[in-house]
């Protein structure tokens, strides 16, 4: 298949059916936590597929990968929020864990992404 739009990435289409999981979970959290915790994950969990259809929009591999790193950086980011989450007891065990498998699985494709992006700079 030929890549021809951010869209077309399976960094991106995972990274956005984390944000929809995340949104329908956050939904639940405490209304005193909306502009906390709850405005963290939503920021964290958004910033992942927008730093990667930015990297996409950049010309020079180097510049892809710079924003394919903030995109790791805000997912780790939302695997903190969410395991403090967790410690308050505002998400169960259970969801906390299927959110977190799925974090760890779209880290370790986001960081075969980045490898294959810094060696195509190298290239370049």
């Amino acid at each position: 298949m030929s890549i021809k739009s951010f869209e077309d990435l399976e960094v991106w289409q995972l990274s956005k059916e984390l944000v929809t999981k995340i949104y329908r979970i956050t939904k639940d959290l405490p209304q005193d936590e909306i502009f906390g915790i709850t405005s963290q994950i939503k920021r964290a969990a958004l910033s992942i597929p927008a730093n990667i259809a930015e990297g996409f929009g950049r010309f020079h591999y180097l510049d892809k990968a710079k924003f394919y790193l903030n995109a790791r950086g805000s997912l780790l980011e939302l695997k903190s929020h969410l395991l403090i989450a967790f410690d308050l007891k505002f998400i169960d065990k259970t969801v906390t864990q299927q959110l977190i498998q799925d974090i760890d699985q779209l880290g370790i494709k986001l960081n075969n992404f980045i490898t294959t992006t810094r060696e195509k700079a190298v290239k370049q």
